[in-house]
């Protein structure tokens, strides 16, 4: 290729082999409370994260950075439900869901490493071998991908978070329904991450507004249809005996 062509696509942000030569942004999005955990004020990029103790914080760790666009892979985890995960605020729609991702710890690996070639961040609900997981952590360092082991041990990752049993509110009095609730959320981790930290986090996050109901509005009774007019015209002759006969 030559010199000119070159500098053209470096201009456009591909390079000579097809790939983007534009540097992705360092740190995925989270919540502001979750920015709080993280020594990089979000998901750094290339770094391992762990999540134990709720499905709901792990949707609430994706939710920002699906919702800007970066596409994100759950694997190993059959009840994820997409319903749940949208109703956390996960862009389902950029959301690849891998129940199953092999027999093997031979086939979870190779699964595993193509997502993160090709997906921002990666969970992964399937135990691995120490080996398996040291060699996906550098994957997910090379490639610049976030790798998210959800409730399986990692022994390996730059920050751990961890959520503990928190309330319920929405019952008020003994009735009503539950509507959100908050968990303690604690991060430990090596370098950075080493001091422990914890928050309070509201699952799901509340909204900014909530939407107004529409109000009820009387009806006027419908009107009834006039009842026909009386009939007109002379009236009808009796039945004479002889006909009242043929009718019988």
């Amino acid at each position: 290729m030559s010199r000119s062509a070159t500098a053209t696509l470096t201009a456009l942000g591909v390079g000579a082999a097809g790939e983007l030569t534009t540097a992705p942004v360092r740190a995925l999005p989270v919540r502001g409370e979750l920015a709080g955990l993280l020594p990089w004020g979000g998901l750094r990029r290339g770094s391992t994260v762990s999540v134990r103790g709720s499905t709901s914080l792990l949707f609430a760790l994706m939710a920002a950075a699906t919702a800007e666009g970066c596409w994100a892979a759950v694997v190993g985890l059959p009840g994820c439900g997409a319903l749940a995960a949208a109703e956390l605020g996960v862009a389902v729609h950029r959301l690849a869901l891998v129940p199953r991702p092999g027999r093997d710890q031979g086939e979870v690996e190779k699964t595993v490493a193509a997502l993160l070639d090709g997906f921002d961040l990666v969970v992964l609900a399937t135990p691995v071998t120490p080996a398996t997981s040291r060699k996906l952590s550098a994957r997910a360092r090379h490639r610049k991908a976030v790798l998210v082991p959800f409730t399986v041990s990692w022994p390996g990752a730059d920050v751990e978070l961890t959520a503990t049993t928190g309330h319920w509110t929405g019952l008020t009095e003994g009735h009503g329904l539950l509507t959100s609730r908050t968990v303690s959320v604690q991060a430990t981790g090596r370098g950075a991450a080493a001091r422990p930290r914890r928050t309070n986090l509201l699952l799901p996050a509340p909204a900014a507004e909530a939407p107004a109901r529409p109000a009820l509005v009387s009806l006027p009774p419908a009107d009834r249809p006039p009842d026909p007019p009386p009939a007109t015209g002379p009236p009808l002759p009796p039945l004479s005996t002889t006909a009242v006969e043929a009718v019988v």
